[in-house]
């Protein structure tokens, strides 16, 4: 009977950790990249005997010892992506685990993509501000920085194009407003004054550039049946904007200008011109090969360093560490790569995976335990009873 309570005893203490289990699991349902687990349960040793006489081999007996629990197994299925609206809120859609790196040094791995950057540019883990690991160009481990996208420098202008109707009719025509942009971001406006010339060269635009009055260049256009020729279409000349160095500059009539009577109404104007300002970072994300995304003011976008991912061969390579991190028990097990190549899942930006827990399976995994754990003591309670008789028959 004291076997009896001891085997009782084994299992409370067996079902109290499964108990345990469960409460970790329903506890941590919204915990970002949570991975459940569930308890290794096995029947102790046993002790042997054959009873004397007859065929032995129908006469063993077996008695156990109770339960015994072995380690917790994590369940590493994929839980729910739910959208944050947080460009830096990052979930892996498939296989693969981001890299962080303590301030020792230590590499870690997580599924909660929840980073931020620090004062000094440096994607970190926002629960711990652990640096996030990176690949270069050259596949080599870095970090993702904004040190040197801070902003984008401004491009000169190169070529202005134009669209409309230059009224065949008038006799000369004047487009202000024309902007263009130095190399140092400076922008400027420009003025084109075309004059008609004389019979018999009536299809032919002389051309002058002007700044605040003062010419910067002159040129020709000449029309055939309407449409400018190949060799006068584009207009080129050296643009020198005050206190910076010159510049070539194309006025370009190639596309969709024409030249017909239309009375004293043209319509010529300006389309675009392929200049930008210098810009600021506006925004930054990341696509879904990992690489940083940092767009500008002036419309343009900037490329940075990529995640490095992680993935490991087997469940038994991976132990929980807390807060939200993961260890490896056997580092050659291990692998790193990039999103999207080598059998590693893909990123999605202004999304974090949540907890695997099914809560269900967790509900009905708790009913399992709490029978186990009343009819242990239930065991215990039966054993004592009958060694309280037992106690009391002897003292008759």
């Amino acid at each position: 009977m004291l076997e009896s309570i001891f085997v009782g005893m084994s299992g409370l203490m067996g079902y109290s950790h499964g108990l345990r289990v469960i409460a970790n699991n329903t506890a941590n349902l919204n915990t970002p990249g949570f991975k459940g687990s569930s308890l290794q349960f096995a029947d102790m040793f046993y002790a042997n005997s054959t009873l004397s006489g007859g065929n032995s081999g129908f006469n063993r007996t077996q008695l156990g010892y109770g339960l015994n629990t072995y380690s917790t197994s994590l369940n590493f299925k994929q839980g729910e992506l739910r959208q944050t609206g947080n460009d830096l809120d990052i979930a892996v859609d498939g296989q693969g685990l981001f890299m962080l790196k303590d301030k020792e040094g230590d590499l870690h791995y997580t599924r909660a993509g929840q980073f931020e950057f620090n004062d000094d540019g440096v994607l970190v883990s926002r629960t711990d501000g652990a640096t996030v690991v990176a690949l270069d160009g050259n596949g080599a481990q870095t970090e993702i920085s904004l040190v040197d996208l801070r902003t984008n420098p401004a491009q000169a202008t190169a070529t202005v194009s134009f669209t409309g109707n230059l009224s065949s009719t008038e006799a000369s025509k004047t487009l202000s407003d024309i902007k263009v942009i130095d190399a140092s971001g400076g922008e400027h406006t420009l003025s084109l004054v075309f004059t008609r010339g004389a019979a018999p060269n009536q299809t032919t635009w002389s051309v002058a550039a002007t700044e605040a009055g003062a010419s910067v260049g002159t040129g020709s256009i000449t029309f055939l049946n309407g449409n400018p020729t190949a060799d006068t279409a584009k207009l080129s000349i050296t643009y020198k904007p005050a206190g910076q160095a010159e510049q070539p500059l194309v006025f370009d009539f190639s596309s969709q200008v024409t030249s017909f009577a239309s009375g004293t109404s043209s319509t010529l104007a300006m389309t675009k011109q392929d200049g930008v300002l210098r810009g600021t970072i506006s925004g930054v994300s990341f696509d879904d090969k990992g690489f940083l995304v940092v767009s500008y003011s002036n419309g343009k976008t900037a490329n940075g360093a990529r995640f490095a991912l992680a993935r490991f061969d087997a469940v038994s390579d991976v132990i929980a560490t807390g807060d939200n991190q993961f260890a490896p028990t056997d580092s050659a097990a291990w692998h790193t790569g990039a999103a999207g190549a080598n059998g590693f899942g893909t990123i999605r930006a202004g999304s974090i995976e949540i907890s695997n827990v099914d809560l269900s399976q967790e509900f009905s995994d708790l009913v399992i335990m709490q029978r186990g754990y009343q009819a242990s003591s239930q065991i215990i309670s039966t054993a004592n009873d009958m060694l309280q008789e037992l106690f009391s028959m002897k003292s008759k």
